[in-house]
């Protein structure tokens, strides 16, 4: 900084305050010294930076699969809003593995990060501890491991609820529930599904609750072909938990002639970009994942502000955050079973 200082004629405090982002620099002095900065070739030197301030400016996020693109697009969301912000994401990827989920919780990414986002799949509320994080942490999604936890996502029933009544207004009756594997999401985009069909008064039939393994078009794929090669009649709709179960759903029906919407409509939840060009387009729940991301970050800058205070240091179990982000029903042709004259 002393070398940019003298080459652009300014002291080491200006160089320091346009480096860091301060605001209050005028806009001639902040040129002239970035010119200094891009001809000596500058550059940050973050460990220096970290020892000093006791931040890295570094957040992680841990997320189950990369190679999903639910979570392929959540972690460019956050990438995109910690930008704005200055803040660099590290991105690890946790297979859903309970025991790597549980090693985040504990604080195994604190060495490297100033806070966590965490999007859980597997671990249990039991893996939480009794206690406070004693770092910055907010989960992301529907998947709770406790509520001394700040968590950021939608409604996971209310969306399930609202792609179901979707199908039931299209005059759907057997509608097929995809997706139920024991896990807190599954049990909750059920919990919706059946919160929609007692309001409709259509009885809730077991056969028509299709269980899988793992949200994946394999999975989507394998399930629905098993149930068209059964003796029970054709349904009228596949609620999928997600869009990729609805991906596997709709090459399932169009490998067994089965006609979308005509025969049987879809729909699914995340509203991934795949969606919109599926065959047909999927209709789909969309979380707003930017929203989702900027309130994470803002839960987690607040935490990081309150970070080493007395009342937060050993806290208590108390109730932390639970923020519930806007969704919307996406409808596309995969659902628009009137329109296509059933």
């Amino acid at each position: 900084m002393r070398d940019v200082a003298e080459h652009a004629g300014v002291s080491v405090r200006t160089v320091s305050n346009v480096v860091s982002g301060y605001p209050h620099v005028s806009p001639d002095t902040r040129a002239k010294v970035q010119r200094s900065l891009d001809e000596l070739g500058y550059r940050m030197d973050y460990l220096a930076r970290g020892l000093r301030s006791g931040r890295t400016g570094f957040i992680a996020l841990a997320v189950p699969f990369l190679a999903e693109p639910y979570f392929a697009e959540l972690a460019q969301a956050v990438i995109r809003a910690a930008g704005r912000r200055g803040i660099t994401v590290l991105v690890e990827a946790t297979a859903g593995d309970s025991e790597v989920e549980r090693r985040i919780l504990d604080g195994g990414l604190t060495n490297v990060a100033d806070g966590v986002l965490l999007s859980a799949l597997t671990v249990p509320p039991a893996g939480a501890g009794a206690r406070k994080p004693d770092f910055p942490l907010v989960m992301l999604g529907e998947h709770s491991v406790g509520d001394q936890f700040p968590r950021v996502g939608i409604d996971n029933v209310a969306a399930a609820r609202t792609a179901v009544e979707h199908l039931l207004e299209q005059g759907c009756r057997r509608i097929v529930a995809l997706g139920q594997n024991g896990s807190e999401n599954g049990r909750q985009r059920t919990e919706g599904y059946r919160q929609a069909l007692s309001a409709a008064r259509v009885r809730r039939v077991n056969w028509l609750v299709v269980p899988v393994e793992d949200w994946t078009r394999e999975q989507g794929y394998a399930a629905v072909r098993e149930l068209l090669e059964g003796d029970g009649p054709l349904p009228d709709a596949v609620f999928a938990f997600n869009d990729a179960l609805a991906v596997g759903a709709l090459r399932a029906l169009d490998a067994s002639g089965v006609r979308v919407p005509e025969d049987v409509a879809v729909a699914g939840i995340d509203d991934i970009q795949e969606a919109a060009y599926t065959h047909p387009p999927l209709t789909s729940i969309a979380p707003d994942l930017d929203v989702i991301a900027e309130r994470a970050l803002a839960l987690l800058e607040e935490q990081t502000a309150r970070s080493g205070t007395p009342e937060e240091s050993g806290a208590e179990v108390t109730a932390a955050a639970q923020e519930a982000t806007p969704f919307r029903l996406v409808v596309r042709e995969s659902s628009r079973w009137r329109s296509a004259g059933r």
